[in-house]
């Protein structure tokens, strides 16, 4: 049984690494066909493709009340990739940060953090008897989503409007290629960041680990792998913008999107290690935020130091 299991992981793996290649080469074209940036292109259609394995992950553990796996993955992913993702990229080949994401997108990441641990502190604002994510607070945070997409896509309509007539630069594929290559490497994405959740859940609750340690790990890293593969790719295909606006998009679609449907279908409880990891998510994203304000990029020093400080992330959890 374990070894099957095993051969599901590594099928899993082949097919976020391909279905990646193909998403990155796809999503680029459509973005120099359409003037799109390729920053818009990673904040939205690149950042919530790759968040569909969180999305349906902590969905359903929500519908399901299990309360750890849907709260534990989205914190897990959103640590997962600020620190391994962007350390790990960086560490290949520093990334250039644009000016947009340092004064408005980062800065709106921060703010999803800010308001899920507001509205989730109900014991400590003295609202309750234990703290709850609840249908409303959904409600709210879908509400900033709204805002965020709205935000968004003007930005995309601004720069098609005022984009040069030519082009030097030329796509890769047809429009017609690009969204069949896109799509087809989004279903490898999918389908081989479920595999490698599935797979390796399975294996880890063989050897009698716990659901909550399991929602931080395994599930966490591997729904966020998709995230990982991309932004690896497109950090060596020399697409920075793809790569940091998919981790920046990813992290604001986990909260205010996955979280918040999660917890507009069924109310989380939200335990102490929760908002314990929370507090830490605030501080990374302020590390990173300080990396990416300096020179405008991250280093790849301050890449190995990310990708360091998640190693001990991993074995404080274990500890703890």
């Amino acid at each position: 049984m374990i070894i099957i299991q095993i051969l599901l992981l590594a099928a899993g793996l082949v097919l976020l690494v391909k279905g990646a290649d193909f998403f990155v080469d796809g999503s680029s074209s459509i973005a120099v066909k359409l003037k799109v940036p390729s920053l818009i292109i990673g904040l939205t259609i690149v950042a919530f493709g790759t968040s569909a394995p969180e999305a349906a992950v902590s969905i359903i553990a929500g519908v399901n009340g299990q309360n750890d796996i849907a709260m534990g993955n989205v914190i897990g992913s959103n640590l997962f990739n600020l620190l391994a993702v962007i350390g790990i990229c960086a560490a290949i080949r520093p990334i250039n940060i644009e000016k947009s994401i340092i004064a408005r997108e980062y800065p709106f990441s921060m703010l999803a953090v800010f308001a899920l641990i507001v509205l989730s502190g109900d014991l400590y604002l003295g609202e309750g008897k234990a703290n709850v994510l609840s249908r409303s607070d959904g409600i709210v945070l879908l509400m900033f989503f709204g805002v965020f997409l709205y935000s968004v896509l003007s930005t995309a309509l601004d720069s098609i409007k005022n984009s040069p007539p030519e082009e030097n630069v030329q796509p890769k594929y047809t429009i017609g290629k690009a969204v069949i290559f896109s799509i087809l490497g989004l279903a490898g994405i999918i389908g081989g960041g479920q595999l490698v959740v599935n797979s390796a859940t399975e294996i880890a609750y063989a050897f009698g680990i716990s659901e909550a340690l399991v929602a931080l790990t395994i599930v966490a890293v591997g729904t966020s792998l998709p995230e990982l593969v991309t932004s690896v790719v497109a950090a060596k295909k020399g697409e920075s913008d793809m790569a940091v606006g998919n981790v920046v998009g990813s992290n604001i679609f986990n909260v205010f999107f996955v979280l918040a449907s999660s917890s507009a279908i069924h109310p989380l409880n939200i335990s102490m290690e929760n908002i314990i990891d929370l507090i830490i998510l605030i501080f990374v994203m302020l590390l990173v935020y300080i990396f990416c304000i300096t020179q405008r990029k991250v280093s790849r020093v301050e890449g190995i130091i990310l990708a360091s400080l998640y190693a001990a992330y991993m074995v404080y959890i274990v500890m703890r």
